[in-house]
């Protein structure tokens, strides 16, 4: 696969990129003896990079391509999604939807096109439902607001054009990784009744403060708007929530998970955690083994019970 020369030079994953922090992974104590993590693999591979977990009839789903849901920007530019559907379904038939938003900073190509979203995309196929996924601004820490604006345009999109895209418009899930937590926060604080559940893979579930080291390029205010936990005091409802946190993550990234399941917990609200403790940032696509595999097969029937016709 030829890398896009969009994405090339020192960037990073955009399901991995959390808040421009580059990943530091720290070792872990296993059996009493210091276990170091495997190093992360050069950009070019990680890129091409698919999910450990697959299912019969993904490579078989039918996708809707480059579909334009809105343009932004300076100078204005359209932003695609891409919809992948089970294979054979037949015209007029809808499907829930699974929205996956990926995180950031990212280069302004296309992080739907990497391996990672692509096979997302096909799992959601295989598992019965419409999967989603997107291109949004989120090309550096200050356009983190416009990105959050175009996460809800894209659903919005979604479900005016629900008949043509396939979808049901009234069974959607949000499905973030890494620095796209932030974009989950609004749909925390005020979820509409259309949204049925809300997945979170090693995501920053706090901004409050700016992390250590970084220039604060965001208000106060967007900060606490786009902070995951500070808008779960303000619910007007309890959504279905999983949490997959990966044990040898940036430790910044897991303090803003631990301080958010604190809270939560502190409110007694429902929510699964699903710990991978020997897991990268990125473990469903970097760590091939058994617990990577059980917690993304979870998730699926996590979203399964959740968007099930009523």
């Amino acid at each position: 696969m030829k890398v896009p020369r969009q994405l090339r030079g020192p960037v990073v994953h955009a399901a991995l990129a959390p808040l421009a922090l580059a990943v530091t992974l720290v070792p872990a104590l296993t059996d009493k003896a210091r276990k170091m993590p495997k190093p992360m693999p050069p950009f070019e591979e990680m890129i091409r990079l698919r999910v450990v977990y697959t299912l019969p009839g993904m490579e078989t789903a039918a996708v809707q391509r480059n579909v334009v849901y809105k343009t932004a920007g300076e100078p204005e530019a359209p932003l695609h999604m891409d919809v992948y559907a089970p294979a054979g379904v037949d015209k007029g038939e809808r499907r829930p939807a699974v929205v996956f938003v990926h995180g950031g900073p990212v280069p302004r190509a296309g992080a739907k096109d990497m391996g990672v979203f692509v096979s997302y995309g096909q799992l959601a196929a295989a598992s019965g439902f419409a999967g989603i996924t997107f291109n949004h601004r989120f090309y550096s820490p200050d356009l983190a607001a416009q990105a959050d604006d175009d996460v809800a345009d894209l659903v919005a999109y979604v479900r005016k054009n629900a008949a043509d895209l396939g979808v049901d418009r009234d069974r959607i899930a949000v499905w973030a990784f890494s620095g796209g937590g932030l974009f989950l926060a609004r749909w925390i604080g005020e979820p509409p009744a259309y949204l049925r559940a809300l997945v979170s893979y090693y995501a920053v579930l706090d901004i409050r403060e700016p992390p250590p080291g970084q220039p604060d390029k965001l208000s106060s205010d967007v900060r606490a708007r786009l902070s995951p936990v500070a808008r779960l005091a303000t619910s007007t409802r309890p959504v279905p929530l999983l949490i997959a946190r990966a044990g040898q993550d940036n430790p910044y990234i897991n303090t803003t998970v631990n301080a958010f399941v604190a809270e939560a917990l502190k409110q007694n609200l429902p929510f699964e955690l699903l710990n991978h403790p020997d897991g990268r940032h990125g473990f469903d696509i970097l760590d091939d083994d058994a617990r990577s595999r059980e917690i993304v097969a979870r998730t699926l029937a996590f979203l399964k019970g959740n968007l099930a016709a009523e």
